[in-house]
């Protein structure tokens, strides 16, 4: 079971407020706050793609650059004798360590979903 949404690139976790008594989100990933709320997985879904499209024109009105939810760049902090066998690794397979990072974590993520 998943609680996480997608949209236009922009992604939720859903969450259940037992204070409010409803289903709640908020856009992941980026430095603007963008939450909504609703009653059922229907209108949460509804709520989180209206959540979205709304600031997405209120950026453009406003003429700001909308947040993108990440980059594509991850900085990783390794001890030099793990960065020194995956490098090895990715090389014996033919490919650079950043292939080679790329397609190991997806196949994690496959695996874990």
């Amino acid at each position: 079971m998943s609680n996480t949404m997608q949209y236009k690139g922009y992604s939720t976790i859903i969450r259940y407020s037992a204070d409010d008594e409803c289903l709640v989100g908020h856009v992941l990933g980026i430095n603007d706050i963008v939450g909504f709320h609703g009653n059922s997985v229907k209108e949460i879904r509804k709520a989180f793609e209206k959540a979205v499209d709304f600031y997405l024109e209120s950026c453009a009105k406003m003429g700001h650059e909308p947040n993108k939810p990440y980059s594509g760049r991850v900085t990783l902090r390794l001890p030099p004798e793990l960065h020194a066998q995956l490098a090895i690794q990715a090389e014996m397979e033919g490919g650079s360590l950043n292939n080679w990072m790329v397609t190991t974590l997806k196949k994690a993520i496959e695996q874990h979903a």
